[in-house]
């Protein structure tokens, strides 16, 4: 029985929950010979996959060593998807300097929005993790970014979102860069209340706010 295309997601997205990195690979290939979508095959099976295993381990139901099995069977999907994207190429190529706040190596969510927003068309520039607010600040201008996007999973570096923020407007510059935020602790209240220009629960809603962003000049 040929499986239809949300069929193939959601088992993608089960495979990547149940820690089974020949089975992801098996369903990416599978995808590819059947000339389904590799974009849509990311954000509704990879990354919805990797969500719902972010969630168990936010409930206490996976811990570290599971959510880094999951993250091996998403990057074995990933290492057969990723060429196949059809890279967004329309117009201006915004650039983004993107990374993990000082403090959080977790970098997991942060290479998900990576990848949908290269395959949107935008420039990236990532820093990795464990990023001080400074160099947010230095590497945007140096690269002459429109967009920083900062991510964290953890209560205790959310504030430091904040500085980069702070830092932008002691030079002066806030008006020159659009800060995204997001990642498990992450609500649109925080980000609103330190004056971030948006917030995204996922990679795919990061990607899809970027474009918004852009569409509309705001």
């Amino acid at each position: 029985m040929q499986l239809n295309k949300d069929e193939l997601f959601k088992r993608l997205s089960d495979s990547v929950v149940a820690m089974n990195e020949e089975k992801t690979a098996e369903l990416a290939q599978i995808i590819v010979v059947n000339q389904i979508d590799a974009y849509e095959a990311i954000e509704k099976g990879l990354s919805h996959g990797m969500e719902r295993a972010g969630q168990l381990f936010e409930d206490g139901e996976y811990f570290v060593p599971e959510l880094l099995i999951c993250s091996d069977a998403m990057s074995a999907g990933l290492n057969i998807l990723r060429p196949h994207i059809k890279i967004a190429e329309e117009g201006k190529k915004c650039r983004v300097a993107i990374g993990v706040v000082e403090g959080d190596t977790h970098e997991i969510g942060k290479n998900l929005v990576k990848i949908m927003l290269e395959a949107s068309g935008f420039k990236i520039y990532d820093l990795g993790r464990d990023i001080p607010p400074r160099q947010f600040v230095e590497k945007a201008k140096e690269v002459k970014a429109d967009f920083i996007a900062i991510s964290t999973l953890m209560t205790t570096t959310m504030g430091r979102m904040g500085d980069v923020i702070h830092l932008l407007k002691e030079e002066s510059l806030r008006e020159r860069f659009k800060v995204i935020v997001g990642g498990g602790p992450i609500s649109q209240v925080f980000a609103d209340n330190i004056g971030a220009d948006g917030y995204a629960a996922n990679a795919s809603a990061a990607a899809k706010l970027a474009r918004k962003m852009v569409s509309s000049g705001s």
